[in-house]
């Protein structure tokens, strides 16, 4: 007997192969690139929206204390390389929980792990490498309480965020705590101590912002989420999806509004970081087509370059501080 079209398009499907390497990953060893590809090499969004934190954390606490602009410096790069540590190996163990509906979801069905091209058992000892880096690096560069706060964020946080998928719409809610732990970290790291207003509101603001990015995010996917099983907030939402996106914009930009103002910030923050921020996320909210994957992408990836703006006003607030006569 034939197959059936249906059949048949089913059977390419399975045997589809995976697109050609994009750079970097088209420059390492063929073996290698499953590897990189599991962390999203090829992908640095995610490292930059992870990365952010850090820096406007960072920032604040070193226009708090006066920080040496050279030591400045070299705690940014640090922040960037515990950022991309995170970033890694959220990705891994997302993947190595998720292998199953990213097969079955259009746009990741080609994935290391979905597409059977790395084993479970290869994929767990990869993450266990990237934990003990994570540690070590985390262990040599922050002490006491910031120490805690960046161990916290690299073992459970992101351990507990794919499960939550099975169980809740609100998946989006708790990312947005585990993305943003770096503010603290970085702020804890640079000052040796908790200022309650500036991180409740700082991490409060990161909270809507994720909540923002991610539900747009899961737009690209719900009929095949729907399909797997998979919940997010953009499926919860549904018509009201505008609504909620409004309602997390507006948080993210008073919650920074607020961790300005107990920072003690100056104009430059309040004129370039708020102002630029409120711009930005109107841009962002009469641009986006939620109905269009392509825009939904889009849209997260200008989300990285949102950051820009804060840190840009948090710059000038910080130099002027350092360099003012």
């Amino acid at each position: 007997m034939g197959q059936t079209n249906d059949e048949t398009t089913l059977l390419l499907h399975s045997k589809s192969t995976p697109p050609p390497p994009k750079f970097p990953l088209n420059l390492a060893p063929v073996p290698l690139r499953p590897y990189l590809e599991l962390i999203r090499l090829e992908k640095p969004t995610g490292t930059i929206l992870m990365f952010w934190p850090f820096a406007w954390g960072l920032t604040m606490a070193a226009y708090r204390t006066g920080l040496p602009i050279n030591s400045y410096g070299f705690e940014l790069f640090k922040c960037f390389v515990g950022a991309f540590i995170l970033r890694s190996s959220a990705c891994t163990i997302n993947d190595i929980f998720d292998r199953k509906m990213d097969a079955g979801v259009e746009r990741t069905r080609n994935r290391p792990l979905a597409s059977g091209r790395i084993s479970v058992f290869a994929a767990s000892v990869y993450l266990l490498l990237q934990y003990a880096i994570g540690i070590v690096f985390f262990y040599s560069t922050v002490q006491g309480l910031a120490l805690w706060v960046a161990l916290f964020q690299l073992l459970p946080l992101f351990a507990i965020y794919p499960l939550l998928k099975r169980c809740t719409h609100w998946p989006q809610a708790w990312l947005g705590f585990a993305m943003n732990f770096g503010f603290i970290t970085a702020w804890v790291a640079t000052t040796g101590s908790v200022d309650a207003s500036v991180l409740g509101s700082g991490i409060a603001g990161c909270w809507g912002w994720t909540m923002l990015y991610d539900t747009i995010y899961a737009c690209q996917d719900i009929k095949d989420d729907v399909k797997m099983g998979v919940r997010s907030t953009a499926i919860l939402f549904g018509t009201w999806i505008r609504p909620l996106l409004v309602g997390c914009g507006l948080i993210f930009l008073s919650m920074f509004a607020l961790a300005g103002y107990f920072n003690h910030q100056g104009y430059g923050y309040f004129i370039i970081s708020i102002g630029g921020l409120a711009a930005h996320l109107l841009w962002q909210y009469r641009t986006v087509d939620l109905e269009v994957p392509a825009s939904c992408w889009h849209n997260f990836n200008c989300n990285g370059q949102l950051g820009w703006i804060i840190w840009g006003g948090l710059m000038v607030d910080y130099l002027l501080s350092l360099y003012s006569l």
